[in-house]
């Protein structure tokens, strides 16, 4: 019988690691272990953890996620890992669909999901943006990708090994820079029927703080990326779609002459219209969740975001070697977070 190994990363995490935890204990396919990996908190992380039945390891000091999950790995004996984020409480059946993703097909050696469309802990419109943009494009992309993101999801023990483990350099897209070693050696596969709710970020400026550190290494990875990872069949995994940042850099790029040379507003406009039309399933998800009023904020919010998702990528650009700039912008745009 195949094991199950659950391995939740935490720091600071008292707040959501309860419900967590006990959704994971709510499981129809219960994990043969659970181990809670505290990355040195100041909080009642590891005392929540211990009460609800979980094994703790204790971090003596804050190293990041990348070794929280690879410190659990190495002190977890099933033949599945799974890892989940200790703000992410799993729907019932998560850990079972999963384990029969990998079970069904061999040649499949890791399967993750995504979000419900409603928060954890309901804290404001910021977190709600968050929310449904991560499910639509969860949702949009599920079958067979080139990525993965690691908040919920399972991968075999002997993939995980051959793969090696998370690079703890990485404090940010730890993510993606594995899922451009995994996808060099197995099927990933992006499931709908793996489930949980997040408790996502809640305020504009860290979010966006957080967007920028996320993209200065997207083009700087993308260049240190297995040359295959592309693949018949195989979506690439980009949390915004190209032509919207397309249309975002390009209305960035008019702006100055339209200060200049009022006229030329126009084609920004344009330009910005385009942006907030390119993705209509997006705004379909959005109006029926929360209406046309917060429609609007959450376009807004949107662009924000992708003025420092394309600011950052040109800055991260002017880190590569101008001869592979142009192949690694191209990489870059189509695995950003």
């Amino acid at each position: 019988m195949t094991t199950v190994s659950l391995i939740v990363p935490c720091h600071d995490a008292a707040r959501t690691l309860r419900l967590c935890l006990e959704s994971v204990l709510a499981q129809t396919r219960r994990p043969d272990e659970i181990v809670v990996v505290d990355d040195a908190s100041g909080d009642d992380s590891a005392a929540i953890a211990a009460e609800l039945g979980a094994r703790v390891i204790r971090l003596p000091e804050n190293r990041g996620v990348s070794a929280a999950r690879n410190t659990g790995v190495d002190n977890t004996f099933g033949d599945v890992l799974f890892f989940l984020d200790s703000d992410v409480t799993l729907r019932p059946d998560a850990v079972e669909n999963a384990l029969a993703i990998l079970e069904r097909d061999p040649a499949c050696g890791c399967a993750w999901g995504i979000y419900e469309p409603e928060p954890l802990i309901d804290d404001g419109p910021v977190e709600w943006y968050r929310i449904l943009h991560a499910v639509n494009w969860g949702t949009r992309q599920t079958g067979e990708v080139t990525g993965v993101v690691f908040a919920l999801a399972a991968i075999g023990r002997a993939t995980f090994r051959e793969t090696g483990g998370f690079d703890e350099s990485l404090r940010d897209c730890e993510d993606i820079e594995y899922g451009h070693r995994l996808v060099e050696r197995t099927r990933i596969v992006l499931t709908d029927t793996v489930r949980g709710r997040h408790d996502d970020g809640d305020r504009l400026l860290p979010i966006l703080a957080e967007q920028w550190r996320r993209a200065l290494p997207l083009i700087p990875l993308a260049v240190a990326a297995p040359g295959g990872s592309g693949g018949s069949g195989r979506r690439r995994v980009h949390a915004n779609r190209p032509a919207g940042i397309l249309a975002c850099a390009l209305a960035m790029a008019s702006l100055p002459v339209g200060l200049l040379y009022p006229p030329a507003l126009l084609v920004t406009a344009a330009l910005l219209v385009v942006f907030a039309l390119v993705d209509p399933p997006l705004l379909k998800l959005v109006h029926r969740h929360r209406g046309p009023a917060f429609t609007g904020y959450f376009m807004a919010v949107h662009f924000a975001v992708h003025v420092v998702l394309v600011t950052g990528l040109a800055v991260g650009c002017l880190r590569v070697r101008p001869g592979r700039k142009a192949k690694a912008a191209t990489d870059a745009v189509s695995t950003e977070s």
